[in-house]
């Protein structure tokens, strides 16, 4: 597919998908379905939205750059079954895909620079979501499947569990990219689910959890100053001494519990 028509934009970190080995690996991991609901957001030239078009006969996209919309839609050659929402993904209400009796499928090659507050934003939605494939950055995926007591993991691994799972796919090179990234990438898969411990107030529990990992140095009994106090730590059975990176979410759940129990 010729993309030098289409100079990449730096401020929306674009790197274009080539490669057609990659590309078609990304659509069999996806095995879309005519009669699904997919959303491809970050569609740029149309790299997987041209193969996804062919198996689905219908597909939105959510396309920021106004100034690709033209060539995306000739390089798809103009198919009635493309809807183009021309938007910034961190703005959308998802929900507006819907159609009834359907659950969304997202998938897409994500802006690095944006990729954490989006997937913030996307599982706000997770109800309305059946699972989500995307590429990124793959030092942020190795956070997204951290596990307590790596280095990788944080506040997006502890996030993350509490939601969704989580599996680490298979990497891609920067050679599969136009222009190529300075870092590797990987794909992702997202189911949502509840989690197997209870979360009494979801709000509650993200701000522990943020507050707990925005000074990862600090134990938790500093960390958490001015949210609770060295006796609610104790209560939920966790010692105050040790740090976030220590926890599961699990334990972040029971201490929350506890907070919005006490009131």
């Amino acid at each position: 597919m010729n993309d030098s028509a289409h100079q990449a934009k730096k401020r929306f970190g674009q790197n274009f998908l080539h490669d057609p080995q990659v590309i078609a690996r990304i659509v069999r991991t996806i095995h879309p379905q005519p009669g699904e609901t997919v959303v491809e957001i970050g569609p740029g030239l149309g790299a997987l939205t041209v193969p996804l078009l062919e198996k689905l006969g219908e597909l939105q996209v959510v396309e920021i750059d106004r100034d690709v919309i033209p060539r995306l839609r000739e390089i798809c050659g103009h198919a009635p079954g493309l809807s183009i929402t021309q938007a910034d993904a961190l703005s959308v209400d998802y929900r507006q895909f819907l159609v009834a009796g359907h659950r969304l499928r997202l998938v897409g090659n994500l802006p690095y620079n944006i990729s954490t507050p989006l997937l913030f934003h996307l599982l706000t939605y997770s109800d309305a979501i059946s699972d989500m494939h995307f590429m990124l950055q793959k030092e942020v995926v190795e956070r997204m499947c951290a596990n307590a007591g790596d280095d990788a993991y944080g506040r997006l691994s502890v996030a993350l569990a509490a939601r969704c799972e989580v599996a680490h796919l298979f990497n891609v090179g920067p050679g599969a990219f136009n222009p190529p990234p300075k870092v590797d990438s990987a794909i992702v898969r997202l189911k949502p689910r509840a989690p197997d411990f209870a979360i009494d107030d979801l709000v509650l529990f993200d701000r522990v959890v943020a507050q707990a990992f925005s000074q990862r140095r600090k134990t938790l009994s500093n960390a958490l100053k001015g949210l609770c106090d060295i006796g609610q730590i104790r209560a939920a059975g966790i010692d105050p001494g040790v740090r976030a990176e220590r926890l599961h979410a699990r334990d972040f759940a029971r201490l929350a519990n506890g907070l919005a129990a006490a009131g």
